[in-house]
């Protein structure tokens, strides 16, 4: 009797940990949908499909494109999820439960991650790469830099850019 009564605690707290996001899981899935929804009635599924394949036809964000390919939301994805993120977000669930429920049908949804930026006051700008310095000004600062076309260029845009946020 102890015994199978240990074995269903145990299970239970085994199913809820299992469930819950880890830190810096689903990350994209909540930013996207959170940037998404601030403005919009999420009740109404079709506003929401129309605001997210608007927001996935502007992002500029790599992780961010990927995960409107992966859910269908952008015009060359193959597949068609949408309805599975305007459902959850129809009936009130939180962003977090929507990016959960993601998860199950495609573990890739919630394996994408920001990329940590690059600290600008410790960089060694004569040792950095082109294109590491195209990869600051398009994810830090959505600039392409069009006429930039030395590694000097790109360094004087992106101080220039870093001293107006400062």
């Amino acid at each position: 009797m102890r015994v199978s009564l240990v074995l269903v605690v145990v299970a239970g707290l085994a199913a809820t940990a299992a469930g819950k996001l880890k830190e810096k899981e689903c990350e994209v899935c909540i930013k996207v949908l959170e940037k998404v929804t601030a403005d919009i009635d999420e009740s109404k599924p079709k506003k929401v499909e129309k605001a997210l394949r608007a927001y996935c036809k502007e992002t500029k964000i790599d992780k961010e494109g990927r995960f409107c390919y992966y859910i269908g939301a952008s015009e060359t994805s193959a597949t068609g999820m949408i309805k599975s993120v305007t459902d959850p977000l129809k009936r009130h669930l939180p962003i977090e439960k929507a990016c959960e429920s993601l998860k199950k049908m495609d573990s890739q949804i919630c394996g994408l991650q920001y990329d940590v930026p690059i600290d600008l006051k410790t960089i060694n700008w004569k040792k950095t790469r082109v294109k590491t310095l195209k990869k600051i000004l398009n994810d830090q600062f959505n600039d392409p830099c069009k006429g930039c076309i030395e590694k000097d260029d790109y360094i004087k845009r992106i101080r220039s850019l870093s001293k107006e946020e400062l």
